[in-house]
């Protein structure tokens, strides 16, 4: 194990108007491990990631991207992150390839260091053929695709991932869901990816049950389905969600 995780979340809470979103909530997740954050709808999975992309400013707690405070060395913390918001962000109008070409100028990359880039995370993706489509041409599936790989052209070390596969058919969702393990134990990337679909669970994940912003339980598949007595992980979530 790392002695620097590539995520450190200690003692964070976060407030709406008096109503706490986030309760003192501490994980931390490490280099090739892939963590699935479970919760139902206002678990307070989509605050935590707007914290951690400071959307959100962190009011209570520290969080800590590959050694780097997000309040305090910002740049150099968020310069460690891609992300896949739940909601599609790609410019409709523009091509696949204009789209891409806009993220990797904001990271500051050379034309000739872009390209390569792009051609590589579109051609592990199976869409370099259609660089220059426009996104409105592309379905759901495909689209998901360019912004998987735009997440990664500037290499990050944590993929944040939230309800990706929300609107998208069974197979593209399958796709995806195998495409982002295999980046995980290719690459070593550490992921952090929110849902509420059980089957996106592989046996060899870590798992956070969030519930009405409390951590109610954490750590490998085997160790939250024993650690409720249970015989699989969704029974476990039934538990750990209904008790409260």
């Amino acid at each position: 194990m790392s002695a620097s995780p590539t995520l450190l979340i200690d003692e964070l809470s976060f407030s709406y108007s008096g109503k706490k979103a986030l309760d003192k909530v501490s994980f931390a997740i490490q280099p090739g491990e892939c963590t699935v954050l479970l919760g139902s709808n206002g678990a307070g999975k989509s605050t935590l990631f707007s914290l951690i992309t400071r959307l959100y400013d962190t009011r209570q707690g520290r969080i800590e991207l590959c050694g780097f405070d997000i309040k305090k060395q910002t740049r150099n913390a968020l310069a460690k992150l891609g992300v896949v918001f739940q909601q599609t962000t790609l410019d409709m109008d523009l091509t696949v390839m204009q789209n891409l070409r806009y993220h990797t100028a904001l990271h500051g990359m050379g034309r000739q260091l872009a390209n390569q880039r792009i051609q590589q995370e579109l051609e592990r993706l199976s869409m370099y053929e259609r660089r220059f489509e426009k996104v409105r041409q592309l379905n759901g599936g495909h689209r998901r695709r360019v912004e998987i790989a735009r997440s990664l052209l500037h290499k990050p070390s944590l993929l944040l991932l939230d309800e990706p596969t929300v609107g998208l058919d069974v197979p593209s969702r399958q796709a995806l869901v195998e495409y982002v393990h295999q980046l995980v134990a290719d690459e070593d990337l550490a992921v952090l990816w929110a849902s509420h679909l059980i089957d996106e669970i592989y046996p060899s994940d870590h798992v956070i049950v969030l519930h009405k912003g409390q951590i109610k339980a954490k750590g490998s598949v085997d160790e939250v389905i024993a650690v409720t007595q249970s015989s699989q992980i969704k029974e476990a979530f039934t538990k750990l969600t209904e008790a409260a």
